[in-house]
């Protein structure tokens, strides 16, 4: 698996030795709607470890390769064409800042799920309550096809889970043009 590379951040390939920041952004009030995941650094490094080569698992990192991110592309079925983005969490807030990390990391996500690889859709869920993930994925262009009753127990409780998709031709007509708007308004203005 090779470096995605973007023009404010590269998407590089999990490591082992990414398990210590990794379990801090997870450990975070941020990432709370993530699975719990592994208790301690060496769980962490042996579950980055135990990826399949199916997956795709990236570490952001801001351009001058400081990591301040993650984001997945899993469950890829080349027969059907379909993959489900997740793991995604900006876990160095302070360093994203006046990045457009986030939208840039989805853009080189959505490149390869539907450009190099061929896929004409990606999916899966949000959980209900992460209501800001939900309106950001549905304004980057991907579509509410229903909703899993008491799908996820988070801190004790059931609650539903938002199914979300996007077809590569609603890609291609609204996300990316989204995506690019976002990107370009970071960039510098010419004196």
């Amino acid at each position: 698996m090779t470096t995605l590379e973007g023009e404010f951040v590269n998407l590089r390939p999990l490591r082992v030795a990414d398990a210590e920041i990794t379990l801090s952004w997870r450990r975070a009030q941020r990432a709370r709607f993530l699975n719990a995941g592994a208790a301690s650094v060496e769980q962490q490094a042996a579950w980055i470890a135990g990826r399949p080569a199916s997956e795709y698992n990236f570490i952001i990192e801001l351009k001058n390769g400081r990591p301040i991110g993650m984001l997945s592309l899993t469950g890829i079925d080349l027969a059907n064409r379909h993959g489900e983005p997740g793991r995604f969490l900006i876990g160095d807030e302070e360093g994203a800042k006046g990045v457009p990390a986030a939208v840039e990391a989805m853009k080189l996500l959505y490149k390869l799920a539907f450009e190099d690889l061929g896929l004409v859709r990606v999916c899966g869920i949000i959980a209900a309550n992460n209501t800001l993930m939900v309106k950001w994925q549905k304004y980057l262009g991907m579509k509410e096809e229903g909703r899993l009753r008491n799908h996820l127990c988070q801190d004790g409780e059931f609650q539903d889970a938002v199914y979300l998709a996007l077809l590569v031709e609603d890609y291609r007509k609204t996300s990316l043009p989204r995506m690019n708007v976002l990107i370009n308004a970071a960039r510098p203005r010419a004196a």
